[in-house]
């Protein structure tokens, strides 16, 4: 199979189909809210890398063990569930799915205040994730029916807002009420009885997703285009990949790749300037937090704005090309920060590097709803997601914490150990991206024909 086989995956679209789309003020109003419930994922996520040293402090763990609580834990749930899930959001209302995910990995954020040891917390983390992994594919899929596609990277681009605000704020906040309450006595909070600083953090981020939760019921549920396709099964969808492997192949190789790198950095990043530099949470936050609301939002646009030139200038890979340029350019920055003699040349190094990163958001995402037939959008979304979060995810801070315990035997040398992971892998990434080039854009020219 071809890959023009992605042609004849749905049916024709009609010239009333293609311009039927949504007002664009409930269009943009829902990417408002989808990125309030993006910001709250990343809030979570951000000031956990926080708390990494108060963390193994308290329960006594291992570089690995925290590893495996940022990033193997929090993808469990992907394993079992996140196909069956996926399944529903191409036949369910994915609007109503969104808000039960928020729901549920908000209130498990919350009960992490409550883990009095690795076990536990390893077990709210993966409840944390069976959350989680409600939203991905309904999101992607309802902006795919809210945005024609060569519009999808800037809305894209909008919706990761959220995702660098989450960062930032989580970053900034985090550290200031971590430095103001590092030498305070421990918290009494009604239910939970005595908590740490850490732990009342958790609980504190976790409340606001309860009233994103709500919010996000006052988005309507966009309209389904080819509704009236048929649902393909598993094997069809299995077929469908293996058939356009050309495609999907080296998108989730080198997505798959780029997110060990960005994860393993993101979570072990914090703690290496507190060892290595001494650096107290309240600075790491502060410079890296400024990095994330203020250099990564402009990357995102310039990026989506990039895409969308060279689109209309005819090149049928401009999402996938332009992704390739984000990571060529980052790669130097992220190779050789973990090198520099002081904490504000690496901080400015990695700031370099989360800009141009931060290029690749809009198309990189675009690129895969633009190929993928809307019936099949929610399923094949769920397993590029599949492979950010088990081996991005999952991977990366686990990774960056096996060289730091097993290759240097020593968790002071966490910059070596970031250092190895970026120049292993960023190189890796860029070559299966770019084997993918000739065959995504043949991809692109057949779904225009759908």
């Amino acid at each position: 199979m071809s890959a023009g086989t992605i042609a004849t995956a749905a049916p024709s679209v009609t010239p009333q189909m293609a311009g039927d789309w949504p007002n664009p003020r409930a269009a943009w109003y829902a990417v408002f809210v989808l990125s309030l419930s993006l910001l709250i994922n990343f809030l979570d996520r951000g000031i956990l890398t926080l708390l990494v040293p108060a963390i193994k402090a308290d329960l006594g763990l291992s570089d690995t063990q925290v590893g495996m609580i940022i990033g193997f834990a929090f993808v469990t749930f992907y394993l079992f569930l996140g196909l069956p899930i996926a399944r529903h959001v191409d036949r369910g209302n994915r609007r109503n799915i969104i808000s039960f995910g928020l729901l549920l990995w908000s209130g498990m954020t919350a009960l992490c205040a409550a883990a009095r040891g690795f076990a536990g917390l390893f077990m709210f983390r993966i409840g944390v994730g069976v959350g989680e992994a409600c939203t991905g594919p309904a999101t992607f899929s309802m902006l795919a029916d809210l945005f024609p596609p060569e519009k999808l990277p800037r809305a894209i681009a909008v919706l990761n807002f959220g995702y660098t605000a989450g960062n930032g704020l989580a970053l900034i906040i985090g550290g200031t009420v971590i430095d103001l309450l590092a030498n305070s006595p421990d918290i009494h909070v009604p239910l939970f009885g005595s908590l740490r600083v850490w732990q009342a953090a958790f609980l504190v981020v976790g409340l606001p997703g309860l009233l994103v939760s709500l919010l996000m019921m006052t988005v309507p549920e966009p309209k389904r285009r080819h509704a009236d396709a048929q649902m393909p099964s598993i094997r069809e969808v299995g077929r469908f990949l293996i058939g356009n492997g050309n495609v999907y192949g080296p998108l989730i190789g080198g997505i798959g790749l780029g997110t060990i790198l960005a994860f393993g950095v993101g979570a072990w990043g914090p703690t290496f300037y507190i060892r290595t530099f001494g650096w107290t949470p309240g600075q790491v936050g502060l410079v890296q937090g400024l990095s994330w609301l203020v250099l990564a939002p402009i990357g995102a646009m310039i990026g989506s704005g990039w895409a969308e030139r060279m689109a209309r200038a005819g090149r049928d890979d401009a999402n996938l090309r332009v992704t390739i340029y984000g990571l060529l350019i980052a790669m130097p920055f992220f190779v050789l920060f973990p090198l520099m003699p002081t904490g504000w040349l690496a901080a400015l190094m990695n700031a370099t590097g989360l800009f141009a990163t931060a290029l690749v958001l809009g198309p990189e995402n675009a690129a895969i709803q633009v190929v993928t037939p809307n019936r099949m959008r929610g399923q094949i979304t769920a397993v590029m997601l599949f492979a950010f979060n088990i081996i991005g995810v999952g991977l990366g801070p686990v990774v960056i914490a096996l060289f730091t315990d097993h290759l240097f035997h020593n968790e002071a040398q966490l910059g070596l150990a970031i250092f190895t992971a970026s120049a292993i892998l960023s190189p890796l990434a860029v070559i299966s991206l770019a084997l993918g080039l000739k065959p995504y854009a043949r991809a692109v020219a057949a779904a225009r024909q759908r």
